[in-house]
């Protein structure tokens, strides 16, 4: 795999621990449009069934967790391959599918160029 073309900030890792601490591993698919506009979608690890339409952006890394995979689509990552994507939290309820729904916050992807340094 190549260099990961994900991150994640603070607030987000903590979201992360508290939800892995409620429904185990998780996993997280960046929406293309469909039910919260492009918001990366949490999900239990399984839950989410992949196939050779997902391409893998990388893994999000939290201490004492399991890596986190983030995935997309494959041919919504024809138009995202240039980009570095950060996921983040922000106050707010997001859509019904994502498990941070209930929480009062949401996670939120943050995007910017990728650079010759990623």
């Amino acid at each position: 795999m190549a260099a990961s073309q994900v991150d994640l900030t603070a607030e987000a890792a903590e979201l992360i621990r508290e939800l892995t601490a409620q429904h185990g591993p998780l996993m997280f698919h960046q929406s293309g449009g469909c039910c919260d506009g492009s918001a990366p979608m949490c999900y239990p690890v399984g839950e989410l069934l992949l196939s050779e339409a997902d391409h893998l952006l990388g893994e999000l890394h939290v201490e004492g967790l399991a890596p986190v995979q983030v995935w997309m689509a494959r041919d919504q990552y024809a138009y995202w391959s240039h980009t570095h994507l950060t996921i983040d939290v922000v106050p707010g309820r997001g859509s019904g599918f994502s498990l941070e729904t209930p929480t009062g916050r949401r996670f939120l992807t943050r995007s910017r160029l990728m650079t010759e340094a990623d």
